[in-house]
């Protein structure tokens, strides 16, 4: 099978396309033949060297595709169609022809999603999923800000707020503001024009997509006893301890393949509370051409390779 590696860390130059041997899937896992991948910000992290991992590896952990054996699970069968971020956080060589994959970390693709919207799904669906639902228990009335709210976490996370009933701002810059709309968002602030911090009080709810100093500044929006998310200062412990002084929640959001939570999103989906934004997709071939376009940064929803 093909299979896009790196020997180093450095740029998009250093991905590299070769020949290695199809994995084989131990008790509990399923091997599915690869359909589309989703990108994330992370994997240009780790492909630079910013983060520990032993070289030669392969980056990549959202999947759709079809399973092509399950020796030893009765949860899959080969044929079925399914989507996942299978073992983050280690290691599952996503980018490539086959993966090896947990039987439990992936869930039937929605027949609503094509295999290229499925794929773009997972990391920032559970991310925002955990954040809302299983960590800040987002109900009917609440009022939630997603900062970012164009990007994949954000988008995402928008949809979710509101299928929860809550009252939903975003912030995101004035190109974006007809696709957050679109999405649900209630009010949209435009980051480039306007502070958040003197446009909205009394939020039940932060997520903060963005990080730097975008969710300290988010505390003094929150109403008294309200809870910042962060997908990205989620390890800081002077924030958390910022949040505390003022009488506020903190939690940071490390996503992990909840079977649970993958299964909400494919009902959000089939209730078409839940749609996938793709901004571009690009052939396995392309890995480079898209790992440029993904650090670029100030995407419109997700980044897709097709196999």
């Amino acid at each position: 099978m093909r299979v896009i590696t790196q020997q180093e860390f450095g740029g998009p130059e250093v991905l590299t396309i070769v020949d290695a041997p199809e994995p084989q899937p131990i008790p509990t896992e399923v091997l599915v033949r690869v359909k589309a991948i989703g990108l994330n910000p992370l994997d240009t992290r780790l492909r630079a060297g910013e983060m520990p991992v032993q070289l030669p590896f392969t980056l990549g952990w959202d999947i759709s595709g079809v399973v092509e054996k399950a020796p030893h699970t009765w949860r899959l069968k080969p044929g079925d169609e399914v989507f996942g971020m299978p073992l983050f956080p280690r290691i599952a060589s996503g980018y490539a022809e086959f993966v090896s994959a947990p039987a439990l970390h992936l869930a039937h693709k929605p027949a609503a999603l094509s295999h290229i919207e499925a794929a773009a799904l997972p990391s920032v669906g559970l991310t925002a999923w955990q954040g809302l639902v299983d960590l800040a228990d987002v109900t009917a009335g609440d009022r939630v800000l997603v900062h970012g709210g164009g990007g994949g976490v954000g988008h995402v996370a928008i949809q979710i707020a509101k299928a929860l009933g809550a009252y939903v701002i975003t912030t995101a810059s004035g190109s974006k503001r007809e696709f957050v709309e679109n999405l649900g968002a209630d009010e949209v602030i435009d980051y480039t024009a306007v502070d958040f911090a003197e446009a909205v009080r009394d939020i039940d709810v932060v997520l903060d997509t963005i990080g730097g100093h975008t969710a300290e500044r988010s505390i003094a929006v929150l109403r008294p006893g309200g809870h910042l998310l962060t997908a990205v200062e989620d390890d800081d412990p002077e924030l958390a301890a910022r949040c505390a002084a003022a009488g506020m929640r903190f939690s940071g959001i490390v996503v992990d393949p909840d079977p649970v939570g993958l299964r909400g999103l494919v009902e959000l989906v089939e209730q078409d509370k839940l749609r996938v934004h793709v901004q571009e997709t690009f052939p396995f071939e392309r890995v480079v051409d898209a790992h440029r376009v993904l650090e670029s940064g100030h995407l419109q929803g997700k980044l897709v390779l097709t196999v």
